[in-house]
């Protein structure tokens, strides 16, 4: 088990991975945060969850639960660079789910609800999933006090 947490969190990865998990964790805990709390002009667990009923993903609640959990969590997990890896893996899925169920039909270009935004999400989520989460992180911590 420590092996394997160790694999999760170590990265060669410098600097320049902060600059990529600043902006995407807090775009992610932000679209959490619509999710689950309404916040930021959002629905709320029951208005995403009945939205996300009409379109197919049920049970509806459940599904604004665990896409709002996983957007929120792990857009926080990734600002502070804790467990980035699995994280990222997290909100990739998320991601191919938006794009493919919401997107995909609308076209690439955000003016018509299509996924060039997924996309960019997904691209960044996949590079942070590969490279770990970089030389400003808690993963660092948790790798040393795991040697």
């Amino acid at each position: 088990m420590k092996t394997l947490l160790k694999a999760m969190v170590a990265t060669k990865a410098g600097y320049s991975t902060l600059a990529l998990r600043i902006p995407i964790g807090i775009i992610f805990m932000a679209h959490g945060a619509q999710k689950l709390f309404g916040w930021f002009g959002g629905y709320g667990l029951e208005g995403t969850g009945g939205w996300m009923e009409s379109i197919g993903l049920a049970p509806g609640y459940l599904m604004a639960l665990l896409a709002g959990s996983g957007e929120f969590f792990g857009g926080l997990f990734i600002l502070v660079g804790l467990l980035t890896r699995p994280a990222a893996v997290v909100l990739s899925v998320t991601m191919v789910v938006a794009i493919f169920s919401v997107h995909f039909a609308n076209g690439l270009f955000m003016s018509n609800n299509g996924y060039e935004f997924g996309l960019a999400l997904l691209a960044a989520s996949v590079s942070l999933a590969i490279s770990g989460a970089g030389k400003v992180a808690i993963d660092n911590r948790l790798e040393k006090s795991l040697a």
